[in-house]
């Protein structure tokens, strides 16, 4: 495992030096970590109900409760889910799974009164302070994020505006207060060193869609960036700022200039092929500013694609945030609440259903507040296998290492032909002249990254790095052929396994191959004789 991950390298503030991220110490540190979605900011598609805008976002979430339980109920409830929702064992558990960060959404209206001038909530701040203390004890950086800023600065259910429009760049009562809970934020944690860094505003100014637009503020977000980063830095002078772009924290335009000298780039991907096109433009910003780089947000996805794409990311030293660390009923985060008995008849309320009486809405409601606890919640161990691509994962075949490059760790394009096809139904079919990383990115995610085979001829290899396999550790791979072919398989340059692969249109499997215990190991697929269209690498 890449040593610049390591938790004992949680020392002290952090700080931009280069493109690199260093501790107290000088050491560099390559963050990994989740986001606590959901805890102080809900969003409604982690409570099932994804599209129903009636209750997508914390305020509209809370209406409904209300509607369901009764004010009294409601009040109670909150508090209760806040306190239940991430507590000491999260961070603990995430901690022994390997990560070194956590990034900790949070709704302005935790800190401050949705009311006239400013007036801050002590609550809400004694929530951070105590999840703070958790990340200190058990050795994990906490990156503080203003998911939803005052008004709102997406124009989405995200950032809990009241009508899609990002308000923070309109109203001025709006950017007083935005300015004003990150001078407050600055001031109670200028000495906290635990605080990874202040992430300034997650996803501002949405991609115009469906008749709305609002890239005429994006110089109100430039201006805004300044004057926070001048409010911050009248009171700390040591924590890192973390500056996105907008549309969804894609767009690169907002980077003519740094921001701050201790800043990090921070991006976002989903949905998008797992290759270095995916990286591409924001590592160019990277070297012309001479800031590092951190994908602060990604996810949501197949637990194929993580093994892809964070492993990448780690080899161009770019760290990663996955979302969210716990979310109803899924197999794509750590945990899965499991969901209460009767939670259909809340859901289906949502949607203009019958009201289940006050009576029934509460103890559902009840039963989810113990579900939410994390020692309620189903692990999904396979998917920090994937992140960390360690035994446990599974690689698709078309995701091999793509540093240090051909001759290296693969052998490349043929001449002629394409060695990326796709299944349809039982037959294979070539994608004639279109090189890796050249697909229109949606038209790849929903119809070809997840049929994708590598066809390789004899004399052409590709290598798949695992990690931290143990002396039971094996290998085996799926595959299919048109006549028999011979592949050779190697752990490090060490031969490992010849095998004599029988023809057949049909997905095959081959055994499974012992590894040797390593930190950090190449395995390479070679053929030696036929061609053999692999689908998937599986490692156990």
């Amino acid at each position: 495992m890449n040593e610049k991950m390591s938790r004992s390298r949680v020392s002290g503030f952090l700080r931009a030096e280069g493109r690199t991220v260093v501790n107290g110490k000088g050491e560099e540190v390559l963050l990994s970590g989740w986001g606590l979605g959901n805890w102080l900011l809900p969003e409604g598609y982690m409570w099932t109900t994804d599209g129903n805008s009636r209750f997508d976002r914390p305020s509209r979430i809370e209406a409904v409760l209300r509607e369901l339980t009764g004010t009294t109920f409601a009040e109670q409830f909150w508090t209760a889910f806040r306190n239940s929702y991430i507590t000491r064992e999260d961070i603990r558990l995430m901690a022994g799974q390997g990560y070194n960060s956590v990034r900790i959404p949070f709704n302005w209206r935790i800190l401050m009164e949705d009311e006239p001038g400013i007036v801050w909530k002590e609550d809400g701040f004694r929530l951070i302070d105590r999840c703070l203390d958790w990340c200190e004890e058990f050795k994990i950086y906490a990156f503080l994020d203003l998911h939803g800023a005052p008004g709102g600065q997406t124009g989405a259910n995200i950032d809990d505006s009241v009508d899609d429009v990002p308000r923070l760049f309109t109203d001025e009562d709006s950017w007083n207060k935005g300015l004003a809970l990150w001078r407050q934020l600055a001031e109670r944690y200028k000495d906290r060193w635990i605080v990874g860094g202040y992430d300034l505003l997650n996803e501002p100014i949405k991609t115009p869609s469906a008749g709305q637009d609002f890239d005429y503020l994006v110089p109100q977000l430039v201006r805004f960036y300044e004057e926070a980063v001048a409010a911050i830095r009248a009171v700390d002078d040591k924590h890192m700022l973390s500056i996105e772009g907008h549309h969804w924290a894609t767009d690169t335009s907002i980077f003519h200039k740094k921001y701050d000298d201790n800043m990090i780039i921070h991006f976002h991907r989903y949905a998008c092929y797992p290759d270095l096109s995916s990286f591409t433009e924001f590592l160019e910003v990277s070297a012309r500013l001479n800031a590092p780089l951190w994908l602060g947000e990604s996810g949501e996805n197949l637990n194929e694609w993580y093994t892809a794409i964070y492993p990448l990311a780690a080899e161009l030293n770019i760290g990663y945030n996955l979302w969210p660390w716990k979310k109803m009923d899924n197999t794509n985060s750590p945990y899965s609440v499991n969901l209460p008995e009767g939670w259909n008849l809340l859901m289906d309320y949502t949607r203009g259903g019958v009201h289940p009486g006050y009576e029934q809405a509460g103890a559902i409601l009840e039963q989810y507040l113990e579900n939410i606890r994390v020692e309620n919640c189903r692990y999904n161990t396979e998917v920090t296998d994937a992140v960390f691509r360690t035994p446990g994962c599974t690689v698709r075949a078309t995701d091999f290492d793509q540093l240090p490059g051909k001759g290296l760790s693969f052998s490349g394009l043929r001449h002629q032909g394409n060695p990326f096809k796709y299944r349809s139904g039982t037959g294979m079919h070539i994608i004639e002249g279109i090189p890796r990383g050249d697909l229109t990115k949606r038209f790849f995610f929903d119809i070809l990254w997840d049929r994708f085979l590598l066809e390789l001829e004899a004399g052409e290899f590709a290598a798949y790095t695992i990690n931290n396999t143990r002396e039971d550790s094996s290998i085996s791979f799926t595959y299919s052929c048109n006549g028999p072919a011979v592949v050779a398989l190697f752990q490090d340059d060490r031969e490992i396994a010849s095998l004599t692969l029988q023809s057949g249109e049909h997905k095959q499997t081959t055994p499974a191959v012992g590894l040797a215990a390593a930190g950090s190991s190449k395995l390479k697929v070679a053929v030696h004789s036929g061609t053999v269209r692999l689908d998937e690498i599986i490692f156990k």
